[in-house]
């Protein structure tokens, strides 16, 4: 049992160091994703409330001040790339479509852990660089925000980011099924920009659709943790975003299975 553990332990720590050396090899698109791109959307997110605020009537919108929604603009885009996976989830379309997940099947590891581990390791080195970016826009600007609760918030979003990957997974299970399944990938990453209440902070919805989106596990992505950081909500709304991904989490994790076996017994069926 403690073999076992310490291989899984290593060998998942060594696709970690591989996901990091993967990304910091072309040092130029890594400056370009860790830095210059967070701060084009910071700016034009800034741009845009300072501009709304300034053709306002009232000094408040939804019951927020000014300071608050430039804190929401300058987090959110933070938060919602920690929250994604698109480019891993690219790789898992095209191992399935091409065949060459052969090598990984052959390999005393599985396809989801494989890509779990490289992605964790990305998002970790690009993580603590763009960080700069919101705090130091967070103290030019004199924001209200909880550096305090900052932990509990990205661990939140960490956790949410196992959803994200297992519902990649899915998407790349239906590649034995399907030619093209690149198009659910575009419409998974519009429909999270909505429901996680990176596109529109939710609040600012209708009180129904405020009631739905926070029952869903999404908002957990963006705006529970961006409200937790920055005063608008307490503990108890993070705590119910660690219930509603552990509960989304094992019925994805259901489907995933249930499509990886079925899955498998197209892919060899076929003899590819």
């Amino acid at each position: 049992m403690k073999k076992s553990f310490v291989a899984f332990w290593r060998r998942n720590l060594a696709l970690c160091n591989l996901g990091i050396a993967t990304n910091l090899e072309y040092r130029f698109n890594f400056i370009v994703d860790a830095f210059v791109q967070p701060i084009l959307t910071v700016g034009i997110e800034v741009l845009l409330w300072l501009a709304i605020f300034k053709t306002a009537e009232s000094a408040q919108i939804g019951g927020f001040g000014k300071e608050s929604y430039l804190a929401y603009a300058v987090w959110a885009p933070f938060l919602g790339r920690i929250a994604i996976s698109w480019m891993y989830e690219s790789m898992m379309v095209e191992e399935v479509g091409s065949g060459s997940i052969n090598t990984i099947l052959s390999r005393p590891l599985s396809f989801y852990e494989y890509y779990l581990s490289q992605m964790m390791g990305y998002k970790l080195v690009t993580t603590v660089f763009s960080l700069l970016v919101p705090v130091a826009a967070s103290i030019y600007f004199k924001l209200p925000v909880f550096y305090d609760r900052l932990p509990a918030a990205l661990l939140l979003v960490i956790y949410y980011l196992f959803l994200v990957h297992t519902m990649s997974f899915i998407i790349s299970t239906l590649g034995f099924f399907l030619t093209r399944v690149r198009s659910f990938t575009l419409v998974k990453n519009l429909t999270l920009w909505l429901l996680s209440g990176e596109l529109v902070p939710i609040d600012l919805m209708p009180l129904a659709m405020q009631k739905f989106f926070l029952m869903l596990p999404f908002s957990s992505g963006v705006y529970i943790p961006l409200a937790y950081i920055t005063g608008r909500s307490d503990s108890s709304m993070l705590f119910q975003g660690f219930q509603n991904v552990t509960i989304s989490l094992a019925i994805a994790g259901v489907f995933s299975y249930f499509f990886w076996k079925r899955g498998l017994h197209e892919y060899t069926g076929t003899g590819a």
